[in-house]
């Protein structure tokens, strides 16, 4: 690969500076992608902690001004957020190719999320869940869109460059989640929670400012809005949303003059809706007569892998939440004399998939070679699988901790390294899984479904910290954790049905 920026000649505009070898838009795109990531997991990194901060569920000694909620609501509004962050792909996605095109969706979508981190710099809880409702949003807009213009920026999907250009974007990825809890997490939760918070929309608005001076060297049909709403559909939209709008301030109206409102009223609507949503999606692509027998049969093996997927990322994804609030309170903050927050911890997944990604592409690639590579059914049980056995692993800590004894951080390296293994197991085969199965009448919808899948995964997380199960027990962990290891298996028993309806894809 060339260096970074070195100049390069191209056969149709003589000479042009390149990104290591590659167009020099993916700059823009990995700058703004790192910045963007930087200012969501900084903010994740320190979510829950601030939630319990001043409560009863707060680490001894740990800061005060948070809005002091028990382990149980921070956990269920940390897994409706990551959520909707999720579910807000696909309606991202949508507003990219019909209303404004990927660039001019980005754009807005970074103000929003500045905006969004600035209103949980502000004290008060209205302007907290005002702030994470702007950051969701925005983030969905942008995640759906800023993927599309990478694609943008090669000739076609036969680019031998183009591979290597997403990898290389997603490194910007990892960057950012990497360095964001050394710096926004440290901050947030040693000098200022708000303060924190603020750094997040500093660091979005770092990638906003070089993504509008970079927008000269992306490629002109990230301009494009490929199919653009008709007068008649736009005004129908603008209809049925306003109706929607209406309905939902009369009956809150309602709930609120009556005073009956807490918060459940407004996060148990929500992660309903997060599990009913996808399973809506499923079943209409599934229902469609436009689709033939061989599409239809793929859609059914497909669905097998949506719900193992949901299953793990319900498991991982608690390592912002369970795991984040067990490294507070009960987890030793100093090694080899050497001491440092909480927060740190959210930094090992981005290391470990960095560290350990190119292992697993040359591993697969030797297999490949020697016939042996396992297929895509088993490596999915290999991610279940793990996922499950990093929750067992956990609950040997736990028990531990039971006296109030202070655990090793190495537990804590030791399970988000299991779940990392099994992220990559799981993770990208999935991804690739969906464009291989996809029905050609939505091949451009189908990677909003594979986001569905977190979704649905998170909103169970979320549905049982409100139905009062604490999630910070150890027989819900090893319920979970046995969960996914017979899903795993359950997929794997199956594996020959499963594989005859997904045809010839392997």
């Amino acid at each position: 690969m060339a260096s970074s920026l070195t100049t390069t000649s191209t056969g149709t505009s003589g000479s042009e500076k390149t990104f290591f070898g590659h167009p020099r838009g993916l700059a823009t795109l990995f700058m703004t992608e790192m910045w963007e990531r930087f200012s969501y997991y900084g903010m994740r990194a320190l979510l829950v902690l601030y939630l319990v901060s001043g409560g009863a569920d707060a680490a001894t000694g740990s800061q005060g001004g948070g809005l002091a909620m028990t382990a149980a609501t921070s956990t269920a509004i940390y897994s409706v957020y990551v959520s909707m962050v999720y579910l807000m792909a696909m309606p991202g996605g949508w507003f990219g190719d019909r209303v404004w095109g990927a660039r001019k969706t980005v754009t807005i979508a970074g103000f929003v999320i500045m905006a969004g981190h600035a209103s949980l710099a502000l004290p008060g809880q209205a302007m907290f869940f005002v702030g994470l409702a702007l950051v969701a949003v925005g983030s969905g807009l942008l995640k759906a869109n800023i993927s599309t213009m990478v694609g943008h920026l090669y000739d076609g999907p036969d680019d031998p460059r183009r591979d290597g250009g997403f990898t290389l974007f997603y490194v910007g990825i990892n960057l950012g989640a990497f360095v964001a809890p050394f710096v926004v997490g440290t901050v947030g939760e040693k000098v200022n929670w708000h303060l924190g918070f603020a750094l997040a929309a500093l660091g979005m608005g770092v990638g906003l400012v070089q993504f509008l001076f970079g927008t000269k060297h992306l490629s002109a049909k990230s301009t494009i809005v490929p199919n653009p709403l008709s007068p008649a559909e736009r005004k129908g939209i603008l209809v049925k949303v306003a109706l929607v709008v209406v309905l939902a301030a009369a009956f809150y109206g309602v709930v609120v003059a009556l005073g009956m409102y807490t918060l459940n009223w407004a996060l148990v609507p929500i992660t309903l809706a997060g599990l009913i949503i996808p399973i809506a999606v499923l079943v209409r692509i599934k229902r469609d007569k436009d689709l033939d027998r061989t599409e239809q049969s793929k859609m059914t093996g497909y669905i097998w892998f949506f719900v193992a997927a949901a299953v793990f990322w319900m498991i991982y994804d608690q390592g912002g939440s369970t795991l984040s609030l067990f490294a507070d309170d009960k987890t030793a903050d100093t090694v080899f004399g050497f001491g440092f927050p909480a927060t740190w911890y959210q930094s090992l997944n981005p290391l470990f998939v960095m560290a350990l990604a190119p292992v697993f592409a040359w591993l697969w690639l030797w297999l490949a070679r020697k016939n042996q590579e396992p297929n895509t059914i088993v490596k999915f049980t290999m991610g279940l699988v793990l996922v499950g056995a990093s929750f067992f692993v956990f609950i040997v800590p736990m028990n531990m901790a039971g006296d109030g004894t202070k655990v090793s951080p190495m537990w804590l390296v030791t399970i988000y390294m299991i779940q990392t293994i099994g992220e990559l197991c799981l993770s990208p085969v999935g991804l690739s899984v969906t464009t291989k199965m996809a029905p050609q009448k939505y091949a451009s919808q189908m990677m909003g479904v594979w986001f569905l899948a977190v979704t649905a995964g998170d909103c169970a997380t979320g549905l049982l910290s409100l139905a009062g199960v604490d999630l910070n027990g150890t027989g819900i962990i090893a319920l979970e954790a046995a969960l996914a290891v017979l899903a795993g298996f359950a997929i794997y028993m199956y594996r020959k049905k499963v594989q005859s309806l997904m045809g010839s894809v392997h």
